[in-house]
């Protein structure tokens, strides 16, 4: 767990366990941590192929559906709730969320993007910065753990918050779609800050969205994304393994 300082910060100054957190939230949704995101373009590289993004403008569009209605508002559910049912101790819970989590994954290659990361963060964050408890509660999971879901559990037994958990994971999911897009358009880096930027709005609702949302109201409507991950798998010319 985060050490915490029993005396007062001062206005404007981090306590000992924000400090903390921030520093871990950094390292572990930076595109630097070292769970291979790189590789995989959640079936953007078949939509660029296709025609459907060939711009900034058709980019931001796809990948703002993606936030709201697809895969991201999916991710950040789990991520929700995997984290409570984890803070909660309630394994039950915690090993129902994370089965629901791995077969609701839409076509093959997207379930080796997300299982792969979520292994490589558990096993790295582990390494690193191991917690209490942290062992037990993967454990508990009984099975292997995808990427969101990995992340509420790790963030929960270090006792990070969860909003910002949640905040932080989107950005960087969204982040490495830009990444992925960037190469395939091809996109300046100017412009592909210009489609994060435009996408704040999207990150932020889709996060309070899912804190409210129960595993209920997990769907998706983006057939279309789900259409290029299935397609991406027999794709002629690939660079990404998604």
């Amino acid at each position: 767990m985060l050490t915490t300082t029993n005396e007062p910060a001062g206005a404007g100054h981090l306590t000992e366990r924000e400090a903390a957190a921030l520093y871990r939230l950094m390292t572990w949704l930076s595109p630097a941590f070292p769970v291979g995101g790189f590789s995989y373009s959640s079936g953007i590289e078949w939509a660029v192929e296709a025609g459907d993004i060939i711009d900034t403008a058709t980019l931001a569009n796809w990948l703002d559906a993606m936030l709201g209605d697809g895969a991201g508002f999916c991710d950040a559910i789990l991520l929700v709730q995997a984290f409570r049912a984890a803070e909660a101790g309630d394994e039950a819970r915690l090993r129902d969320t994370a089965e629901l989590a791995a077969a609701f994954v839409p076509s093959r290659e997207r379930q080796l993007e997300t299982t792969s990361q979520g292994r490589a963060f558990i096993d790295i964050a582990r390494a690193a910065w191991n917690a209490d408890g942290l062992d037990a509660t993967v454990a508990a999971c009984a099975g292997p753990l995808v990427y969101p879901v990995a992340v509420g559990v790790v963030a929960s037994a270090h006792g990070v918050r969860l909003e910002p958990t949640l905040h932080a994971f989107l950005h960087a999911l969204v982040s490495n779609w830009i990444s992925a897009a960037s190469r395939l358009i091809p996109l300046g880096q100017t412009d592909s800050q210009r489609v994060l930027a435009a996408l704040e709005g999207a990150v932020a609702a889709t996060a309070a969205r899912a804190l409210s949302a129960t595993l209920d109201d997990l769907g998706s409507a983006t057939f279309r994304a789900d259409l290029a991950s299935l397609r991406h798998e027999t794709q002629y010319t690939r660079l990404f393994r998604s």
